[in-house]
């Protein structure tokens, strides 16, 4: 069987500038089309590189970097916290975020799609701790062989993961397919939702 997760032995490949490269934040900034952004909550952050080049967007932002690692979460304490103060690392279970309902603007997932085990079971937590009128994001591996990222066979196409979105109870599933290694979805959690 072919492993899914990360392994943080190698968590300093994260912090590889090319990555913002190859995801552009600007990029995906564009696209979410978002006014208000006070809390952003990233599931999966590692080493909270990309909760660090989000702030260039969002300034005075609060944002909950959430991950299943002990040892990333100790790594962002370490290293980032005193730096970064806006950024505050949240020890989580794959299928339980340890935040409060509807507190996040923006939840989003990057690179980390092809790890879950359910992904339904995460995408219903996102949706939980969204606003109404919240968006979330996901940017994954394109689904074809490359000399980079997890083996191609554990990839998911755009295609299933705005299946498992709508299913979750997220509207406006966009599909962005332009970057050369990845693409990215933008869904938002129904502003009439209570």
């Amino acid at each position: 069987m072919i492993e899914k997760k990360f392994d943080p032995k190698k968590l300093e490949k994260l912090n590889n500038p090319k990555r913002l490269k190859d995801i552009p934040p600007g990029y995906v900034w564009d696209k979410l089309r978002m006014d208000q952004t006070d809390v952003l909550v990233e599931i999966g952050a590692g080493t909270a590189f990309f909760s660090i080049a989000f702030l260039q967007h969002t300034k005075h932002s609060k944002i909950y970097a959430c991950d299943v690692s002990e040892v990333m979460i100790n790594w962002i304490k370490e290293n980032v916290v005193q730096k970064f103060p806006n950024i505050t690392p949240v020890k989580t279970e794959e299928q339980s975020i340890p935040l409060a309902d509807g507190i996040a603007n923006l939840v989003y997932m990057i690179n980390l799609h092809h790890e879950l085990d359910n992904p339904t079971l995460t995408l219903k937590e996102a949706y939980r701790i969204l606003k109404p009128g919240g968006k979330i994001f996901i940017v994954d591996w394109k689904k074809k062989n490359m000399n980079e990222g997890p083996p191609t066979q554990i990839r998911c196409l755009p295609e299933q993961i705005k299946k498992q979105l709508v299913n979750s109870g997220f509207i406006h599933v966009d599909i962005f397919d332009e970057l050369p290694k990845h693409f990215l979805l933008v869904g938002k959690k129904d502003p009439q939702y209570i």
